[in-house]
């Protein structure tokens, strides 16, 4: 938590103090150059360092490679000065059949492990390719991998000399590597007569890789530390290696052991050339692995030379630690000299500073005379900086005395305001009200002006029918008895027609009576909203679930209830595309204690439902999704309801239907009451 406060501390102080801002300012450029040339230092360095490293290393390798080629050169030159030699001559010529044994018993004399002479008739051994060149008189040596037996053949030590022991898998290598040069022998008629066969074996050739190493990394050619290494593979395992088992101390050779995947892949298997950094055996080299070629272009096994990484690295983290000590304590010089150059900026702006906090804390504090030369800036600067904080000291006072004149009169204006604007939402209460009102009157006024038209059209003919049935009933006398049933069921119709008109002019009246606010039984007036609904729905395939369970009166505007039940049934039967099962129920209201609040009633549809975009404006004014709808039904109904202190609430799934809740009081709350509730 210290060195956080620490932090945060300076970096207020950079952010506030101007002499702390002037000391980055002056400062920053330079570090930022010494930064700049710090990283383009290091990267050049790093990349010189590399890339002269691969370079270094591939130079290696070129030279290992050169060496190679001579060894398989001398091998090739020391089997021809045995066939060109004098006792090979006369025992050709002279006496064959010593000269097989006595050919394999002179390979110490010219430092191959193995020369065999074979006859022509054996020309089947060699491939094809080899064949080829035998027969045409070429001359030819080349890289092989032979089994124990094939060794066998050629000297019967070979196989034994052959064996490696792998250190990780624990078995024994039983093939060889060798380096084979064929001579072609040709008698008098200049036919093929014999085959000289020559040539090392490369596992285990310590000599060859440490003369190699030798000729490569010559005393003097490596960083302090380094160990520059060469080695023969056969296939992923060195056979041939001065690469120590253990670089750190140096010891023992790792023979015996597998090159990393990286390597056998990119040299195996793509036959490329591989230069890189790589993780031989025990640790990191700089290494370089080249592929060794069969004579018919078949990779056998690879060369490389390398040298331990961390030497390299070590000199160049030491050169670049240097060099960074130099840079930071030039850096901490310069900073210096330009801190103690900027002090005498740093005084005076510190003072000025002070002089102004003191000044906005209430004190009356003046600059004065700096300690600098008359013309000096700063001193110009603080003689203005004086002269204005008198200016601005009578300039106050002036302004204390406008404010407190000003305070008086936005006082006074703001009780004004504030009781022009409570008067303003009363208005704007009222207008909003007077506009639902009106809304509602004017649809029921038209609606009740046809609703009147037609039950008294529809009264008309039906007292004539039922002036005409009971003429026909008095004229026939008894002999109606035939048709009873038929004049009962037509009375009965007739009387079904009465009630439905008659609910049409309850519905359509105004005023009167039918606009008060009454006690009525919820299920009667349930009942004959299902009358009038399902007079328009006949041709409609709608069915009807009524379950009126209601006990509790409630008082309400008879005609107005009407007018809610109808809306919300005819909206759930066009949510249902005019057909489909609609429910209607009835129950009593309880409060969580189980005490009776009024009664409800629950009108279910399965139609469409309602999305949850549109289930928050449903009950605004004009708001409809259908072509047809005016957008005024739900918003009506829902005044209607709240003007005798109920609710309307609505549970909808889209895609499954909806459920509209109609909730009315037994009592009808007072103006006061509701206006409590809304304010609540």
């Amino acid at each position: 938590m210290k060195v956080k406060a620490f932090v945060l501390m300076w970096l207020r102080r950079f952010q506030t103090m101007v002499r702390y801002r002037l000391l980055v300012l002056t400062s920053v450029p330079i570090f930022l150059t010494l930064l700049t040339l710090i990283a383009i230092t290091f990267y050049w360095t790093i990349t010189y360092t590399w890339q002269n490293a691969l370079m270094n290393v591939r130079a290696d390798l070129a030279v290992a490679h050169h060496s190679m080629v001579l060894l398989k050169k001398e091998q090739r030159m020391e089997l021809q000065a045995f066939a060109n030699s004098y006792d090979f001559q006369r025992r050709l010529r002279f006496n064959e059949v010593t000269l097989l044994d006595w050919v394999r018993q002179q390979n110490k004399h010219y430092q191959l492990d193995f020369v065999v002479l074979h006859p022509v008739s054996k020309l089947n051994l060699f491939s094809s390719q080899e064949q080829a060149l035998l027969l045409s008189g070429k001359e030819q040596t080349f890289f092989q991998v032979l089994d124990s037996a094939a060794l066998y053949d050629l000297n019967p030590n070979l196989p034994a000399k052959a064996q490696l022991p792998l250190l990780t898998e624990g078995t024994i290598e039983q093939k060889g590597l060798i380096s084979r040069s064929l001579v072609p022998i040709f008698n008098q008629q200049g036919d093929l007569k014999w085959i000289l066969d020559g040539g090392i074996l490369l596992n285990n050739s310590t000599s060859l890789v440490d003369r190699i190493r030798d000729l490569v990394y010559a005393e003097g050619t490596l960083p302090s530390g380094s160990l520059g290494t060469v080695t023969l593979f056969m296939g992923d395992v060195r056979i041939s290696t001065n690469v120590p088992l253990d670089s750190a101390n140096l010891i023992g050779r790792a023979v015996g052991t597998r090159v990393s995947e990286d390597v056998k892949q990119h040299v195996l298997q793509q036959g490329q050339t591989f230069v890189d950094r790589a993780f031989v055996y025990d640790s990191w080299y700089v290494s370089a692995y080249e592929p060794l070629h069969a004579n018919d272009g078949k990779v056998v096994g690879m060369l490389y030379t390398g040298y331990l990484q961390w030497p390299l690295i070590y000199r160049h983290l030491t050169n670049i630690i240097e060099m960074s000590v130099s840079i930071l304590l030039v850096l901490i010089f310069t900073s210096v000299i330009v801190y103690r150059g900027s002090r005498d900026l740093f005084l005076p702006i510190e003072k000025i500073y002070q002089v102004a906090k003191a000044v906005q804390m209430g004190l009356k504090r003046r600059v004065g005379k700096l300690d600098l030369s008359e013309g000096h800036e700063l001193q110009i600067l603080g003689k203005q900086f004086d002269s204005m904080l008198d200016q601005l000291e009578q300039r106050n006072g002036l302004i204390k005395l406008t404010a407190i004149e000003l305070e008086e009169k936005v006082e006074q204006r703001t009780q004004s305001l504030h009781q022009k604007t409570e008067e303003l939402e009363r208005h704007i209460q009222l207008l909003h009200q007077a506009r639902s009102k009106l809304v509602a009157t004017e649809k029921l006024a038209a609606l009740g002006e046809l609703t009147a038209g037609i039950a008294h059209e529809i009264n008309n003919p039906t007292a004539v029918i039922l002036g005409n049935i009971e003429l026909i009933q008095l004229e026939l006398g008894d002999s109606t008895a035939d048709v009873q049933e038929e004049l009962a069921a037509i009375h009965l119709q007739i009387d079904r027609i009465r009630n439905i008109t008659r609910s049409l002019l309850q519905y359509s009246r105004q005023g009167g009576v039918q606009d008060e606010v009454t006690w009525h039984h919820l299920n009667l007036i349930v009942e004959e909203s299902l009358t009038l609904v399902r007079s328009g729905t006949k041709k409609m395939d709608v069915q009807f679930e009524v379950n009126l369970a209601a006990k509790c009166s409630v008082e309400v505007n008879r005609h107005q209830l009407l007018q809610v039940l109808v809306n919300l049934q005819m909206n759930g039967i066009h949510a249902m595309d005019d057909k489909g099962l609609l429910k209607i129920a009835t129950n009593d209201w309880l409060d969580d204690q189980g005490e009776v609040l009024g009664a409800m009633v629950v009108i279910t549809d399965h139609g469409c439902g309602i999305s949850a975009q549109n289930m928050q404006r449903i009950f605004d004014p004009f708001f409809t999704t259908r072509r047809s709808g005016t957008g005024l039904g739900l918003s009506v109904s829902q005044s209607i309801v709240a003007n005798v202190g109920g609710e309307i609430t609505v549970d909808s799934v889209e895609g499954q239907g909806s459920t509209f809740t109609v909730y009315l009081k037994h009592k009808k709350e007072s103006p006061s009451e509701l206006d409590l509730h809304v304010t609540a």
